[in-house]
């Protein structure tokens, strides 16, 4: 991972996120001082400075199969998929495990409802971008090897979350502006990291998102995100 870049950089970085996420960056020269941001690269700004950057247009789902987001994978072939890999991460209590990846025991918590549970079977691990989302923003013109990075991204802990599977099934695949975690204290968190991932991965938003986004960060501090963009 490269070094995090310092405060004074945050407004060049912002600059140069900006023109390379725009629609229109393909056909355009980034504007000098030119300060590499590439796949790799890591920035940090305040979370309004990042949705500020995002590129905003509309969405389309037309061509949208889940299958097109292959998953879960066991990408380092241990044995464990993403899947499994996300719930021994983010076990409040480490279950034990047996073969083929089996968990038995351990707790969760599951932070969309304030919610602990005692079984792995109790959790869904969520794409917190949801697959169908990334799909309408940007990732239908992806290759079918960056959707499979995408939906099992482990070099994020934010892409992935455990989480109960009632909550996650009430989610589906909205965003923001149609669903938001029940629990009222983790929502600030929840936008924030929204905006992390949509970063990394270069994803836009529509004006619907964007607007309810701005509006429900105004009640959140404005706290710095660290990304290291994924593409």
């Amino acid at each position: 991972m490269r070094p995090v870049r310092t405060a004074r950089a945050v407004a060049a970085v912002l600059s140069v996120v900006t023109a390379l996420l725009s629609p229109s960056a393909a056909h355009a020269a980034v504007p000098a001082p030119v300060l590499a941001v590439a796949p790799g690269d890591t920035v940090t700004l305040p979370v309004r400075d990042a949705l500020a950057a995002l590129p905003v247009q509309g969405e389309s789902r037309t061509g949208y199969e889940r299958a097109k987001f292959k998953h879960w994978t066991d990408a380092d072939r241990d044995g464990c998929n993403t899947r499994m890999e996300v719930l021994k991460a983010e076990a409040v209590t480490a279950p034990a495990q047996g073969p083929n990846c089996v968990l038995s025991g351990g707790s969760w918590y599951s932070a969309y409802d304030d919610r602990y549970l005692d079984s792995a079977s109790k959790l869904d691990v969520d794409h917190l971008v949801p697959l169908a989302e990334a799909w309408d923003s940007g990732a239908s013109q992806w290759t079918a090897k960056e959707r499979e990075s995408y939906a099992n991204d482990l070099d994020d802990a934010r892409d992935l979350i455990a989480v109960s599977a009632a909550s996650n099934r009430s989610k589906a695949d909205k965003d923001p502006s149609e669903w938001l975690p029940p629990y009222g204290g983790y929502r600030c968190q929840y936008d924030t990291d929204w905006i992390a991932d949509k970063t990394r991965w270069g994803l836009s938003i529509d004006p619907v998102e964007r607007d309810a986004l701005t509006q429900q960060l105004a009640d959140c501090p404005d706290q710095p995100i660290t990304v290291t963009l994924a593409r």
